[in-house]
This record gives structure tokens, sequence and C-alpha cells, in this order.
């Protein structure tokens, strides 16, 4: 077994180490979601945290690490005759991108079960994880399927698995610990909120403490048990007091000017339900206890906010989290207690000491009273916006650069989707067949049966059981009956926009607008779980501005500062498409494409430019790529160059005004669509 990264030796990451160890000492906070860029010691931290996890006492033989002491009754390896128990390291347990359903709440051998009614078991990761920790690297990176079964278990304290029929219950308590990279994609609100805790993390800048951060990582690497060695006393003094902390927790008071403080505060920042209110209620219970108290003060109701509010508070995918401090004190003073000391130096006051401070701390690297430990990430990082310049209403197509201009106000769009049946990973948009959904059919399972139709396995063997000596009541079912449900479901897909920035489209109320339809495309990508990627064109060529991620907000923040100006070389930015799907094919094959041109169709640049354009498109026709041309023209005068090159991708051309869900004109489309479809 390797030997891990000591938890004292971890440099600076003050509210990543404090998340983690508040879970520690009371798991009932639900766990913590790291969020930050690559290279910030987030999987380090969470696998060291596991050799400061109090051992735990386990029934010898259970699958399911059941506690000798209080045996799970309904465990399936169960029932357990009292005996004395074994001792073992805390688990440390890590969830793949990839696990399928069976790998994560374990896997029924529904064969034998039909053929011989034997209920055969095999746990999955979250029986492995109980009563240790369960860390999900790129947890934004899941399927949502698996995010919800996932969270429902850490949720309720047990995992479920049931299928005709035979259902299994075990206990599945741990801590949860997830990490990723916004700039991946995020996770919903909804699954957002299921996370106890959310901190920032982020690579210091400071030059003294990147230096100790490559000398211990250095020195480690070369003799990680030596390294460790060298830690052995901090980390056993910080395993104490971790136990120590535990053993308080039940004696800490709540008291009711600090339940009022944590209702106010949840109100104040118009969180959803009460999730918000218990979760900052048993953080500021750890935090007492953390620092030695009995009594919950104000100081841990602030620090309670700071970590459990930020994620909480996100309205659409590209609001950044965090939270106003200020607004945070106001609310917290205008809320204390007659009876709370307002000195928070004075006798009894204080926050706990910073993970940094004091001998029972992880010590922190020479140099001084300046080396400031990193604790909360840095504020999110979105690009600048520079002071608009009022661009002339109607500039000629082959003017220079203009400054960007903000978005319009979003808006709820069209149901856009990729026609035909796809099997790409589960999603919101198209159709396609998936692992869930409605039951369309049955057919011979290809590897190892997972969901069963049960009619179908009957009308196969029905015609046989004469000649299996079955006469009277009953079925003989064997494995060459058994048939596999086909489900159909919806997929999300790759939404790539290819966004005209010329000239032409430079107006800035035109611009404006555009930017809006671009921005309410984006936020419907996100809620039907599409990747995305953003071309431009504009003068002489067309770049990629954001290649193909799962990170709409950061395609939304590319498009706010996207400049405008020049001629129209459409023909280049349907080419430069037509590069980035051919390579996005072989990466993910299974992923169907939408490509969404956003244009005038006022090819302008080069010897025949409109006939260049038409040749671009059909490339993409000829491939059978499903596109849409939102049409940007505007004025009097239309020449209705959008609708043919759509005509030409082998797509559809909808107005701005028809992009919206509520458009009458885009409804009248639609029927007469259907109507000429049906004749």
């Amino acid at each position: 077994m390797s030997t891990p990264y000591p938890f004292t030796a971890i440099v600076g990451q003050d509210d990543l180490r404090l998340g983690l160890l508040l879970n520690a000492v009371s798991p009932a906070v639900g766990g913590v979601l790291v969020r930050g860029e690559k290279g910030t010691a987030k999987s380090t931290a969470v696998r060291a945290l596991a050799a400061l996890m109090p051992e735990v006492a386990v029934v010898p033989g259970c699958r399911f690490s059941c506690d000798p002491a209080s045996p799970d009754p309904a465990c399936p390896d169960g029932p357990h005759e009292p005996a004395p128990g074994v001792s073992r390291a805390a688990r440390t347990v890590e969830l793949p991108v990839g696990a399928s359903e069976d790998r994560l709440v374990g896997a029924l051998d529904i064969e034998r079960a039909l053929a011989e009614g034997v209920k055969a078991f095999e746990p999955g990761l979250l029986a492995d994880a109980h009563r240790g920790i369960l860390y999900v690297d790129e947890v934004n990176l899941l399927h949502d399927h698996l995010v919800d079964l996932l969270l429902d278990a850490a949720a309720m304290g047990a995992s479920y698995v049931e299928r005709e029929g035979v259902s299994v219950r075990h206990a599945a308590r741990f801590l949860l610990v997830g990490t990723m990279n916004p700039e991946e994609g995020e996770l919903r609100p909804q699954l957002l909120d299921r996370f106890g805790l959310t901190v920032e993390v982020a690579a210091s800048r400071e030059t003294d403490l990147r230096v100790e951060v490559v000398r211990r990582r250095l020195a480690y690497d070369d003799d990680p048990a030596a390294f460790a060695a060298r830690w052995a006393e901090e980390e056993g003094t910080l395993r104490d007091r971790i136990t120590a902390a535990r053993a308080l927790l039940p004696q800490v008071r709540l008291g009711d000017g600090a339940l009022r403080q944590i209702a106010a505060t949840c109100a104040a920042f118009e969180v959803d339900g009460m999730r918000a209110d218990i979760v900052m209620a048993r953080t500021a219970t750890a935090l007492a206890a953390w620092a030695g108290r009995t009594d919950v003060q104000a100081e841990d109701v602030r620090q309670a906010a700071l970590l459990a509010l930020p994620h909480r508070r996100r309205r659409n995918p590209f609001d950044a989290p965090g939270l106003d401090e200020d607004k945070l004190d106001d609310t917290l003073e205008q809320n204390r207690g007659e009876d709370e000391d307002p000195d928070p130096d004075g006798p009894g006051g204080g926050a706990p000491p910073p993970q940094g401070d004091g001998p029972d701390a992880p010590p922190q690297p020479e140099g001084g009273a300046d080396d400031t430990p990193e604790g909360a990430g840095p504020e999110q990082s979105v690009p600048e916006q520079g002071k608009e310049r009022e661009p002339g209403q109607g500039q000629p197509a082959g003017g220079g650069e203009q400054q960007p201009v903000r978005a319009g106000e979003p808006f709820r769009t069209k149901m856009l989707s990729v026609p035909g049946l796809g099997e790409g990973a589960a999603g919101r948009r198209s159709r396609a067949r998936t692992e869930h959904g409605r039951t369309t059919g049955a057919r011979r399972p290809q590897g190892a049966l997972t969901k069963l139709h049960l009619a179908a396995t009957v009308q196969a063997a029905a015609p046989h059981q004469r000649a299996r000596g079955r006469s009277g009541p009953g079925l003989v079912v064997r494995r060459d009956d058994l048939r596999q449900a086909t489900r159909e479901g919806r997929e999300g897909n790759l939404v790539l926009f290819v966004v005209d920035a010329s000239g032409s489209m430079a107006a800035r109320q035109r611009m404006t607008a555009v930017k809006g339809a671009v921005l309410s495309l984006l936020m419907d990508a996100y809620q039907r779980r599409d990747k995305v990627g953003l071309i431009t064109f504009r003068g002489k060529e067309a770049a990629v501005v954001l290649p193909p991620t799962s990170s709409v907000d950061a395609a939304a923040a590319r498009l706010e500062t996207l400049p405008t100006g020049g001629r129209t070389p459409v023909a280049a930015g349907l080419l430069k498409a037509h590069d980035v799907l051919r390579v996005e094919r072989l990466r993910d094959p299974s992923r169907r494409p939408l490509l969404v041109v956003v244009t005038d169709g006022r090819a302008t640049g080069g010897p025949e430019p409109v006939a260049l354009a038409a040749r671009a498109a059909r490339l993409h026709e000829a491939e059978g790529i499903a596109s849409v041309v939102v049409d940007c023209e505007a004025g009097p005068v239309r020449l209705g160059l959008a609708a043919g090159l759509a005509a030409e991708l082998g797509g559809t051309a909808v107005t701005l005004d028809e992009l919206r869900a509520d458009s009458i004109a885009g409804l009248v489309k639609d029927v007469q669509g259907d109507n000429r479809r049906a004749a």
C-alpha cells in the first residue's frame, strides 16, 4: 500500500482542509464539493484525510462493514450473531467517471434469481464506502442518473437495489467528497444543493508558498515513507483533535439565538428550501466542537454560511458562486441576541483558529507571518467587461473592429433536436436508446442482463414448456428465453455554435439581440445536458473561440467579450465547423452534433463568397449533420440569404423572433410544417 501524502503537510488551502475536517468530525454535515482548477491538491487532500479517520470495528466476514455493536438488521449478509468485531482502517473508495450503475449500487444476478430462486447480490462501491469516504473525482462529468443515486444514498444512509421483484437494501453512510473543475461543466443547482459544503480552491500566486509546495512535493516523491515520518507527530496531534471533537459534538448546544441567525441568513440570501438551514446548523455545531466549545457562537454561524451557502445561491449556470460578506455581517448583526458578546475577540468569542495557527494545527511554511495560507478561493474568474463605447449604428460591413456589447436578456427557446434515434450520453434533447426511459421493445441480451422484459421472456419460454416437462401451472425459464428490455429516452448532443461576428452584424442593438439569442440557446443546452462549442467568423477567417466542452458558462463568458467587425467569411466558418466536428466524431462517435449557425447570410470577401458558402454548407449536408440557421437579418428589405444557406445545409431556418418558445410565428410555422408532412 502506497504511503499517502500527509494531510498536515499540505500548504495553504485553509477552506479545503477545514471543510474536510468538519465532515470528519460530523458526517451529518453532508459532504463537501471542492471546486477549482487542476493541480490544486484537491485529490491529495481527500486521500490524505483517510489516514486521519479513526479505525472502524466491523463484523468479521461482513461485506457491508456492519458495526458489531449495532449490526444492520437488514444486512444482506446477516443476521449477525453477537461476536467481537475486528478493527480496520477507514476506507477511501474512489468512484471512476466511467462507472456503471451496477458498479455503483451493486448487481443482482437476475438469471439465478429467476431460474434457481436464489437472491445473489454482489455489493457495489456504495457498500465498500460504508463508514468510510466515498471520493468522486470530476463529479460534474458523471452521468446524471449516477449522481442522483449517489446523492440519494448519501441523504438516506442506505442503498436500495430493486429489479423485477427482487430487492436488496443495505446501509451506506459515508463521507461524500466530490471534486470538479468548473471549466469542464457545472453540476445542476438541484445536485449542488445535495452537497453539504462547497469550497473554492486555486493555486497560490505568492512566490514563497509556491516554492514551499514544490519543495515538499519533491521531498515526498523522493522518499514517501521518510517524508511521512517527518510529519507523523503533527498527524497524530490532528487525529487526536478529530477524535476529541467527535466526542464533544453531542454536548454542543445550538441556542435559539444562533438558530435565528441561521434562519435569517438563509432568508436574506434567498436560498431555496430548508436544506441550507439544516446544513448550516450542523456545520456551526461541528465548528464549535472543532474549536473545543460547547456553545455555538456567531462566528461559527458566519463560517458555516461561507461554506454552506455560496453554491445554493445560483439561479442559472452563468451566475458566479459566492457570498456578499458585507451583507452577511449586516444580517448577523441585526439578528444578534441580547446575550451575545458584540466583541468577537472578547471572552469566549472568536472563531476557531484557522488551520495553520496553534500547536495542534498543520504547520505552515517557514518565512514569517506574511506567509498567509490560501483558504477561500478567488472570486470567480469572469472576463472583465470593458467600458462600452457606443458603436455607430449601421456601420459598413467592411468597418474595423468594434468594442464588444452586452448580451440581451435571455429567454426560453424553442426545442431544437437532432432527427432520428441516437445512442449518445443521457440528456434531454434528442430521442435515443438509453438505459433509462420508456420501454419500447425487447431483444436478446448482449452480455449481462440488466433490464428484464418480463412479458417478452414469458412469451419466449411459453412454447417450450411441454418439451421441458412442465404440464401444470408454473413456468420453466432458461437462459435462452431471457429478453432484455429496450428503452427510449433522451440524449445530450454536441451543439456547435457558428456565430457571424462581421461588420454586417455589428450594429449595437442587433448584436445585443444576437448575443441574447445565443445566450438563451446556451442556457437551453445547459438544461438539456449538451456539450457546446463556439466558432466565430469575421474579417478573413474563422476561429474556434471555445472547443467543445461541457462548460456552457465558459461559452457564455467568451460570448460576452466577442469583438465584431470586418467582412463575412461564411465559408470559413462552415469549414472550421466541419473540421471541429470531424475531430469530435473520432473522440465521441456516439454523441450526435447539432450545428447552429447564427448569421444574416450575407457572405462577403474573396471571389464568389456566396458560392463558396454554399459548397461548404453542402459538406455538412452530405454527412447528415443536423443544422439550424438563426436568421439575424433585420430591416425593411430582406434578401432571404440565411434561408438559402439553411437549404444548402439541409436544415431549417428560424428568425430571432421565431426562436422564442412562445413565438406565435414559430407555432404557425410548426403547424404548417406538420400539415405538409401529414399530406
